[in-house]
């Protein structure tokens, strides 16, 4: 029978025994290797057939895509980092973990497969590490000024590292125990390997940029008490309030948001004891979302050793190829199949969750149902209703803002409609030297946009403490060229 709608799956499962993931034992090492050298000097010297290049245009941080290509085809490492490190202060990040709107955007792309940018720049990362080329950059001399960074992910770094360069002191506040953001706790590391964050982090701590872990701003210290210590502060603290599905049977233990789950197993990862630990170990797992953070939860349950994991989307599973109403150089939304997804799980398209059922308090299933949509909305269809087991439910349905964490009572920092930190197009919020870089400011979005609004963000607080400033502002806080995923 045909089901172009992609839903049979779920109702299948009724007469149908589960399947369930093999016993593997998986280790947490990165998934990726590296690519031999040969095949990354080819892929390199495919740029050098394009005429016009859209690469750089594609990436809010507008790397020099095309340059350093050139110097790896050419075999010039230090060069290529050089150029490389220009326009990004984490290429090693980057090369992990963007999504990598360039290569949608590569002219080759339009009838060909477009050239590997993302390999190519962790590539030159990687080799740039490994030759001693990546030394820390401390200023000529010191302003006098000071700058509290409050959050330590992709924005508030890359903000504190080229506040220091040009000279202020900057402390970076967290409220976890480690420096990183979700950098650290939030990224797997089969995903990123957290020694690649700490030797970064050891470079701006020799080039004099302070850090300050397990300080809650707004609980341990106000943001008026900061304001008034420091010459100007960046809210870097990231959209982290999650999206909830509040629907019959919320209140189970066993349903979890998935940073809640991938927080844990970070931790755990890295040596620590976490006090009841969410663990997916022989437990049938659903995953409610089919993005990247779902990707995560999926790796780790498998890890965890799983008896079964299934991802259910209420959407319609994207094109494989680009559809014509995104046509090149725009981001399409495509079916992407992470390394997780190649690990094993089931995943699920048109399927709206409807309630949660539960025995003893505790979850052990999932009502879901056929998704439709009526006049533009997306609705259960009734009759389609099918329970499956779920001893584990995670939520991953995106983010709805920024915490705040008291920056309306403390500070005249209203948020907008969208909930986030309200800014002008100088980042700066309602009160004078306060800014806000980042998913704070915009909203849930890439990590190359959080580094180019960190990077951007710093050009106007040097602007602001000292009249002028060389340092280089890549995009505007109104600026959304790029599909947000």
């Amino acid at each position: 029978m045909a089901d172009p709608r992609g839903f049979l799956k779920v109702r299948q499962r009724e007469t149908q025994p589960r399947r369930p993931v093999p016993v593997r034992i998986m280790d947490w090492k990165e998934v990726y290797e590296a690519q031999e050298n040969g095949v990354l000097k080819r892929q390199a010297s495919r740029c050098m057939d394009c005429g016009i290049p859209f690469c750089h245009h594609g990436c809010p941080l507008g790397n020099l895509i095309p340059e350093w290509n050139d110097l790896t085809w050419r075999g010039k490492e230090a060069d290529a980092s050089e150029r490389l490190h220009a326009t990004n202060n984490f290429p090693e990040f980057t090369g992990r973990l963007c999504p990598a709107p360039c290569e949608s955007a590569c002219v080759l792309g339009i009838n060909q497969p477009a050239v590997t940018i993302k390999q190519i720049e962790v590539s030159i990362a990687e080799q740039a590490f490994e030759g001693g080329l990546v030394e820390p950059l401390p200023p000529a001399r010191l302003t006098g000024k000071t700058v509290a960074v409050v959050g330590s992910g992709p924005a508030g770094l890359a903000a504190a590292q080229q506040l220091t360069r040009v000279g202020h002191t900057v402390a970076v506040y967290e409220r976890d125990d480690r420096i990183g953001g979700l950098l650290r706790y939030g990224i797997p590391d089969f995903k990123m390997e957290k020694e690649v964050l700490d030797r970064r982090l050891e470079q701006m701590k020799a080039e004099g940029t302070r850090f300050r872990a397990g300080v809650d701003v707004g609980r341990d210290v106000s943001w008026d008490q900061l304001r008034r210590r420091y010459d100007a502060v960046v809210v870097a603290t990231g959209a982290t309030k999650p999206r909830d599905l509040k629907i019959p049977g919320r209140e189970l233990d066993g349903v979890h948001f998935a940073m809640e789950y991938l927080v844990q197993g970070n931790r755990v990862v890295a040596g620590e004891e976490v006090e009841n630990q969410i663990d997916a170990r022989g437990k049938h797992v659903v995953i409610l979302g089919g993005g990247d953070t779902g990707a995560d939860c999926l790796g780790t349950a498998h890890r965890q050793q799983a008896a079964s994991v299934t991802t259910l989307a209420i959407g319609k599973q994207p094109p494989s190829e680009r559809p014509g109403h995104q046509p090149w150089p725009m981001f399409p939304t495509l079916f992407e199949v992470a390394s997780a997804h190649e690990e094993g799980g089931e995943r699920t398209y048109l399927a709206s969750t409807v309630e949660y059922i539960g025995e003893n308090g505790k979850v052990t299933g999932l009502k879901v149902a056929e998704t439709e949509y009526v006049d533009g909305k997306r609705l259960p269809k009734a009759g389609t209703e099918q329970v499956i087991p779920a001893d584990l439910v995670l939520l991953s349905l995106g983010f709805t803002g920024a915490e705040e964490s008291g920056l309306p009572e403390q500070i005249n920092a209203p948020f907008d409609e969208r909930g986030n930190v309200a800014r002008d197009g100088e980042y700066m919020t309602a009160t004078p030297g306060v800014f806000v870089a980042g998913d704070a400011g915009r909203g849930q979005s890439l990590i190359v946009w959080a580094i180019a609004e960190g990077r951007a963000c710093a050009s106007e607080v040097d602007k602001y403490l000292m009249g002028s400033t060389i340092l280089p502002a890549p995009v505007a806080p109104t600026d959304r060229a790029i599909a947000v995923l």
